[in-house]
């Protein structure tokens, strides 16, 4: 069983909010290797994957993607598929960086280790599930800012 990822890309495919790519691939490398032991019932397609690409993009671009593949309208922050591909909507974070009072760097890590998450293995789609999520994602975004 593979252990390791190869390859961590970042791409910011939006034009509205600037955002420091090298940081962020710095980061995503630190917090995957945080996330890769933390398989959650036996799945993690994160342990076969050779690459992630986080992908930032505009909230046009994310309610598509959230329409064609949640059959939900509107932008969301994250969507990740279990290929690797991490969508993160870049106006959604920096919205909620100033509701939650976040710089929008440490918004973009959450999400960063939001998507990481999924691929191994986690899931949001109950209460309790996405209160362990988010305990967690706060957890491994901090250790990975270090």
């Amino acid at each position: 069983m593979k252990t390791a990822i190869s390859k961590v890309t970042v791409r910011n495919l939006q034009r509205k909010i600037r955002i420091d790519v090298h940081d962020l691939e710095n980061f995503a490398r630190r917090a995957a290797k945080l996330c890769l032991p933390l398989r959650h019932e036996n799945e993690s397609a994160l342990e076969l994957l050779q690459e992630i690409s986080v992908l930032i993009v505009s909230d046009r671009k994310i309610a598509g993607l959230h329409r064609q593949f949640m059959n939900e309208p509107g932008p969301t922050d994250v969507i990740t598929f279990q290929h690797g591909e991490i969508f993160i909507s870049a106006e959604m974070a920096r919205r909620n960086a100033q509701r939650f009072k976040n710089p929008l760097t440490r918004e973009l890590h959450l999400y960063i280790v939001h998507g990481l998450l999924h691929l191994c293995g986690f899931d949001d789609q109950t209460p309790a599930g996405a209160r362990n999520m988010e305990r967690i994602q706060q957890k491994i975004a901090t250790k990975a800012e270090l």
